[in-house]
C-alpha cells in the first residue's frame, strides 16, 4: 500500500485555510497527525481522512456536544 503525503501548502488548499492556520494549530495540538522531517511537515493522507471523519457532524448541536466533550 502507498503512503500518500500532502505537505502544509497542499492541505491549506485542501480544506482553504491558510498555511498560517495550520501552523497554529499544529502548535496548539489540534487538526490531524502530522510528521516533521528534515524540517519539513507532512501529513499522511490516511490521517487527514480520519480527522476530516472525526469532525462530521449531523447538527449543529452535535458538534456544540462534541466540542464540549473534548
Amino acid at each position: 500500500m502507498e503512503v500518500i503525503h500532502l505537505n502544509q501548502r497542499n492541505l491549506a488548499q485542501r480544506w482553504h485555510v491558510s498555511e498560517a492556520t495550520l501552523e497554529r494549530w499544529r502548535s496548539d495540538g489540534i487538526g490531524p497527525k502530522f510528521l516533521k522531517l528534515t524540517g519539513r511537515v507532512l501529513y499522511r493522507l490516511v490521517d487527514i481522512e480520519a480527522y476530516e471523519e472525526a469532525c462530521l457532524s449531523t447538527s449543529t448541536r452535535s458538534a456544540v456536544a462534541a466540542n464540549v466533550a473534548a
